[in-house]
């Protein structure tokens, strides 16, 4: 800016000596012809043109210095301190300002960055104990974006989902393809903003064996790089809780069945002794063949209501178990042998996978087990209907280490029938209940006491397309008979 006043002030100059030298020039023209009237003439023009240079020269140093006039008042100005300062001259005065201020802007910079890097270092920071955070949520955290992509997944919701692969970026029904109705839920919270708290979400594990996940699914309000709305996914594995529920609801109804019913049970007991007398006694009279028929039919269904009877006294007053040490690899074969009959005058198949002849041993009372096995298998022959076109029943056995290190040895029997109506899965264990044309209710409901009182657990469940399945839990090397009786 200096530089152009400069330049435009040397412009003005030469154009005004310029005019000048053409006013002497017309001048001398016009004046007369004798030297001695143009030598005053000549003297006057340039007295007045030097007169009028020297003003209009000031006038322009003026102009040309008002800049340094302007930048010594704002020097003077500035808060800064120098000591002997009247003994200096402006030029320097102003230099040792200019030099100071870009001392302070320097000074000033380090510390702007000093600040910027404190700043980005809370932020990475912040940003790693979110993270830390996230990762240490015991439940499993997903988060989705606007358009449904996972942007944050811990692990152990990687473990929930079972999702092998890279996890981020993934959309909703990628992610949730085992799992639809959580997945129908995010995407109901993603279009509506619809909270689900505390929703008990039915999934089967990669494993087969079936599991429930207590979710709450949240929107949430995104940051500006990512406008919209987002959800938010927590999950729980509630599978133990969830049968720990159920065991103890059916504990305490079994519980109050047997406090009703056992004392019934004997003066019932002792009225089909007495009617086994009476239809003994009528099959020893003379009657027509009519007369012996309904004789016979009398005496059997005496015998069916004793054996009920006597089947409800063994459950609701179990014997106290004598615990030894039991191989299943040796149990399972033999109790399929004792049942190979009965399949097949059912025309169903019963296969036993591979696994199970690696099965641990543990401490039970082998004839109670061993009755408990023997009722889940006959009671999945019989679940196949005669129509079925596909008979077979798979038992399979393998073994597994909770979060605890508790070790626990599984055996699932799984039937091809029609399964279990939903609303009878929580009733399928109590006394006297059945779906069966012909049967008492009772083995079960025994197998289920048997299993619990060894510290274990027997659940039910469909297996779609196919038909039910049972699993039976045990605890391996923990010897404390009814130490879980629910």
């Amino acid at each position: 800016m200096h530089g152009n006043r400069i330049k435009l002030g040397l412009s003005l100059l030469t154009a005004l000596f310029l005019l000048a030298t053409l006013f002497a020039a017309l001048l001398f023209a016009l004046s007369p012809a004798t030297t001695a009237a143009r030598g005053p003439l000549l003297l006057t023009a340039f007295v007045a043109i030097l007169i009028g240079s020297l003003v209009f020269i000031l006038f322009l140093l003026r102009w040309l210095l008002r800049p340094y006039r302007q930048l010594v008042g704002e020097a003077e100005r500035a808060p800064i301190d120098f000591r002997g300062r009247k003994s200096r001259d402006e030029g320097e005065f102003v230099l040792e300002t200019f030099q100071s201020v870009v001392a302070q802007l320097q000074t000033q910079r380090k510390e702007l960055q000093q600040l910027s890097a404190q700043a980005s270092e809370r932020a990475d920071s912040a940003v790693k104990f979110s993270e830390r955070i996230v990762a240490s949520v015991p439940s499993g955290l997903v988060a989705f974006d606007s358009g449904g992509r996972s942007m944050v997944i811990n692990a152990p919701g990687r473990a929930l989902l079972e999702f092998d692969g890279e996890a981020l970026g993934q959309p909703v029904a990628s992610l949730l393809l085992n799992i639809p109705q959580l997945a129908q839920m995010v995407e109901e919270c993603l279009q509506t903003g619809r909270l689900y708290r505390r929703e008990i979400i039915q999934t089967v594990a990669s494993n087969g064996t079936t599991r429930r996940l207590g979710g709450t699914i949240a929107p949430i309000d995104l940051s500006p790089d990512r406008a919209g709305r987002g959800a938010l996914c927590l999950l729980t594995d509630i599978t133990e809780v969830t049968e720990l529920r159920e065991q103890v609801a059916l504990k305490r109804n079994l519980e109050s069945l047997g406090e009703m019913s056992a004392g019934l049970a004997h003066e019932f007991k002792n009225s089909i002794a007495t009617l086994h007398g009476y239809a003994q006694l009528l099959q020893n009279l003379n009657l027509d063949e009519r007369g012996q028929t309904a004789a016979s039919s009398l005496l059997n269904e005496v015998r069916n209501l004793s054996e009920m009877v006597t089947a409800f006294l063994n459950f609701a007053r179990p014997q106290p178990l004598q615990m030894e040490t039991v191989s299943l690899s040796q149990l399972i074969p033999e109790c399929v042998a004792e049942l190979k009959t009965i399949y097949d005058e059912r025309r169903v198949e019963l296969i036993v996978m591979a696994e199970t002849a690696s099965l641990p041993e543990v401490r039970a009372d082998e004839r109670m087990l061993r009755q408990a096995i023997l009722n889940l298998l006959r009671n999945a022959a019989e679940a196949v209907p005669e129509d079925k076109t596909e008979r077979r029943v798979k038992l399979r056995g393998l073994r597994e280490v909770d979060r605890e290190g508790h070790e626990w040895v599984f055996i699932e029997i799984e039937d091809s029938g029609e399964g279990i109506p939903q609303s009878d899965l929580q009733r399928i264990f109590l006394p006297f209940f059945t779906t069966k044309e012909k049967g008492h209710g009772i083995g079960l409901a025994l197998a289920h006491r048997v299993i619990t009182e060894h510290g274990g657990t027997l659940t039910a469940s469909n297996k779609p397309p196919a038909g039910a399945a049972f699993t039976m839990r045990l605890p391996v090397g923990r010897p404390s008979p009814g130490a879980f009786v629910l």
